[in-house]
């Protein structure tokens, strides 16, 4: 097989990538994007993941904090509104931190969702990953002689941090944020913004205190780009390729890209094969079809798993299935109804002694 054959379809031959997914294929890729990233001088500047960045559509922003309060760890930080956009700061001890936006007059250049199952919606999706950085301009410096191209010309600064992302993928639907801090204070705002007075409290289910943090987020991508996503999300963080697990009866590989000592892993998903029919297709391979590449679930830490599953029950969640799993697999878990103004799954999972 020719090098070229394994590329995404480009400009140049307009071909799309034979379908392989052979992960010795991949690993021989990814030590290669490692020995890159090193000789890059890249080793080192890309840290754990501090916030999340989740678009909704404008006017469904308290109803999107009200369920991150209801159903989550996070408690609300802050609300506030700019020119172009309202925001709120959701925050979790231990956890990444989750940034809820909705802008005014969408020009994004996000992908818009425009299939039946989502076009009423079409800004919402978990736009961006941040993470921290010791030395953003050296970070820059280095990416954009690698020709990675970001959102803005130059670094953000405001008084708490210096921040740029790149533009959004092709291949998953995101973009990757980093940010240093310039002193112990984690606000996210920007000059010019004007607090909101919003009256949202968190509900007291007592259950609440045992979902946790951030575990994982799991993005679905088309089986053809499965281990280009990989390697590009490599290629912009200092996380790498660690495993990945092949359901054939489902048409799916899950694919974990951790850093050492983060407490956050990055998940992607595909199919086996790309998409030929909602019955043969399997369910990664339908929801990409129909929603496109993007994240499709978070998974939180959950402590006391069956208590929380039934309290959220109790309060109204809805979910794709049972819990599954036991203390002998080593795991427990389940995935919540897509919810109605993120579009985001939630998955709530507990793993038993050392179980990966």
């Amino acid at each position: 097989m020719r090098p070229e054959d394994r590329l995404p379809p480009g400009p140049a031959t307009g071909r799309r990538r034979l379908m392989v997914n052979d992960d010795g294929a991949l690993l021989k890729q990814v030590d290669r994007v490692l020995g890159e990233r090193a000789e890059a001088g890249l080793d080192g500047l890309v840290g754990d993941l501090q916030c999340i960045v989740v678009n909704t559509e404008p006017g469904l922003l308290q109803d999107a904090a009200r369920e991150f309060l209801q159903f989550t760890g996070h408690d609300l930080v802050s609300a506030a509104e700019s020119m172009d956009r309202q925001h709120c700061l959701l925050r979790c001890p231990g956890s990444a931190d989750v940034l809820l936006t909705a802008r005014m007059g969408d020009t994004s250049l996000f992908p818009s969702c425009q299939t039946p199952r989502c076009m009423h919606l079409p800004h919402a999706r978990l736009e961006t990953f941040i993470f921290a950085t010791p030395d953003l301009a050296r970070y820059v410096a280095i990416q954009k002689q690698r020709k990675v191209t970001f959102m803005t010309a130059e670094i953000i600064e405001t008084d708490t941090y210096r921040y740029i992302q790149t533009t959004p993928s092709v291949l998953t639907g995101n973009a990757v944020g980093l940010i240093e801090w310039k002193s112990g204070t984690r606000s996210y705002g920007r000059p010019g913004d004007r607090p909101l007075a919003w009256d949202l409290a968190k509900p007291n289910t007592g259950y609440q205190r045992h979902i946790r943090q951030l575990d994982h987020a799991a993005t679905r991508v088309r089986a053809e780009d499965r281990d280009p996503a990989i390697l590009e999300f490599m290629a912009l963080t200092n996380y790498t390729f660690s495993f990945a697990i092949h359901v054939p009866k489902l048409n799916s590989i899950t694919n974990v890209a951790r850093l050492p000592d983060a407490t956050f892993a990055m998940v992607f998903t595909s199919g086996e094969h790309p998409y030929i029919g909602d019955d043969e297709s399997g369910p990664t391979e339908r929801f990409v079809h129909y929603y496109g590449p993007r994240v499709h679930h978070l998974a939180f830490h959950t402590e006391q798993i069956e208590e929380t599953f039934a309290g959220l029950k109790r309060d109204g969640m809805d979910f794709l299935v049972d819990l599954v799993g036991s203390p002998q697999e080593g795991l427990r878990q389940t995935f919540s109804q897509m919810s109605p103004t993120t579009l985001l799954v939630n998955e709530y999972i507990h793993r038993y002694g050392d179980f990966d």
